[in-house]
């Protein structure tokens, strides 16, 4: 059982910045992959990047060249670094883990981007 906690969310305006974190119980080595997903009200939950045990990355096309994840070994923890924040982003940002075939969700941050 892997616990993951967010942390970092918060009101912010267009343009602006925020850096997520997600804290695991446990060595995040021991995940295959790791994510942060979103959820925007009355819609599906989306991933909005992964990063693989080996540092290989993937990004929703939405995102591309504006967010960017990142992962400290060291720490358990990962990161997603979201610069150029649109009024679109906002949302709630869940932190995901894999491993086996067994998904890990954390409780999820609310980002909220308005003027």
């Amino acid at each position: 059982q892997v616990q993951l906690v967010e942390s970092g969310g918060g009101l912010v305006q267009p343009g602006g910045s925020l850096r997520l974190s997600c804290a695991a119980s446990r060595s995040i080595l021991s995940l295959s992959s790791m994510g942060w997903y979103r959820q925007a009200p009355g819609k599906e939950r989306e991933l909005v990047a992964r990063i693989t045990s080996g540092g290989s990355t993937n990004y929703a096309d939405s995102v591309k060249g504006r967010f960017t994840i990142s992962r400290d070994n060291g720490r358990n923890t990962v990161y997603l670094q979201m610069n150029s924040l649109k009024p679109e982003d906002t949302a709630v940002y869940y932190c995901n883990g894999n491993r086996g075939g067994s998904e890990y969700w954390g409780q999820g941050t609310q980002v909220t981007v308005s003027s």
